[in-house]
């Protein structure tokens, strides 16, 4: 095992690390806006790179490198209606608003437990094996060719985060307190789901990768979107089988993301078997990196906390740089339990000179000397 990798795994097993993994579009969850990822390849002055992103990698000694993402069965209820809109495989209606693409029309709003066995499922049967195949292969030849820490994106959505889109987020939020027959029908079916691809995807890349990412969303900036007690009786239950199902294929670590302020469901997120915490987003005392390694090091792995909503956009390439010390500092980086990134994807309102600065002062940095 070479030096990136090992310092990687060092720091997923909480041993002291001289060497700090970076990450940037490693996992989907550490990317760049096309407009970010533009801006600095011009800046870097690689425009005219027979691979541009890869050469920015290299001018930033990013230490990952990720493959695959969330799958689409080819049978299914996609459908591209126009150039700004689509219908998803589970029969979501998309807009594309300028920047993302919104949700105009959700398939379950207002159904009933009853019309969900008639709805029309996306099959995971019908993902090509020659593409799941050539995931594994570009996965193996990383895993043998390279020191690069290798992410496997999850292919499949959470299920909390499914229901939210299928059903409309007031819609399945009531849902949650008064339909618990529609509920526990929509979370067999979606789990059953992700079983199948996990384990027709993991088969192949799972024995080359360093770790996995999925995500779900769980929390706003203030608090959680459902109670701790309503989290333990109905989402984790299928959260937890999922990830230990992923575990039957792979010996990667899981990474789960969820914006917001999740602390309270930290320990619960633990039992679940999350291994890495994403983005710790710095939103509430209660998730900046000081009350993280006191409440959580040595229980679980964080990675992220760099702030992408002021600092990096409205700083400048030195008081970016202040950040990342704070950052790393307060997580004690060199302890371990530590993957440094962004706290969410670099958007086009990020200067490409913060973005050189913030791996360029992570690269340097060394912990504070205490008297």
């Amino acid at each position: 095992m070479g030096a990136r990798r090992k310092a990687f795994h060092d720091a997923v097993q909480h041993r002291a690390v001289d060497h700090l993994t970076l990450d940037l579009l490693g996992c989907p969850l550490s990317g760049l806006s096309p407009e970010a990822e533009r801006d600095l390849i011009a800046h870097l002055g690689l425009a005219n790179d027979p691979n541009p992103r890869e050469a920015l990698l290299r001018a930033l000694d990013i230490d990952t490198r990720g493959i695959g993402d969330i799958l689409r069965p080819p049978k299914s209820l996609y459908k591209r209606l126009s150039a700004t809109e689509y219908i998803d495989e589970w029969g979501i209606t998309r807009r594309f608003t300028g920047l993302y693409w919104d949700i105009v029309e959700e398939p379950l709003k207002g159904k009933t437990a009853r019309d969900l066995d008639d709805y029309p499922w996306p099959d995971p049967d019908s993902i090509p094996e020659d593409m799941l195949a050539a995931l594994g292969r570009e996965a193996r030849r990383l895993q043998q060719e390279t020191d690069y820490v290798i992410c496997a994106s999850h292919p499949v959505y959470g299920v909390f985060e499914l229901g939210l889109w299928m059903c409309g987020f007031e819609d399945f939020m009531i849902r949650l307190y008064e339909d618990e027959p529609f509920v526990e029908k929509f979370i067999a079916i979606v789990l059953a789901y992700q079983k199948k691809v996990i384990e027709r995807y993991y088969r192949h890349v799972g024995p080359y990768i360093d770790f996995t990412s999925s995500g779900d969303d769980f929390a706003t900036q203030r608090s959680l979107f459902l109670s701790p007690d309503m989290f333990r009786s109905v989402i984790a239950p299928a959260f937890t089988e999922r990830i230990l199902y992923t575990k039957q294929f792979t010996d990667a670590p899981f990474l789960h993301h969820s914006c917001g302020n999740v602390a309270r469901l930290i320990p619960d997120l633990i039992a679940c078997g999350v291994d890495i915490l994403n983005p710790i987003q710095p939103c509430d005392p209660a998730m900046a990196p000081e009350a993280l390694r006191t409440n959580y090091g040595g229980r679980i792995a964080f990675h992220g906390g760099l702030d992408t909503q002021v600092e990096l956009p409205g700083g400048t390439p030195d008081t970016v740089t202040g950040a990342v010390h704070r950052l790393l500092n307060g997580m004690q980086a060199h302890q371990g339990g530590y993957i440094f990134a962004a706290a969410h994807n670099l958007q086009g309102d990020v200067p490409p000179e913060n973005i050189v600065a913030m791996f360029k002062a992570a690269r340097a940095w060394r912990p504070e000397k205490t008297a």
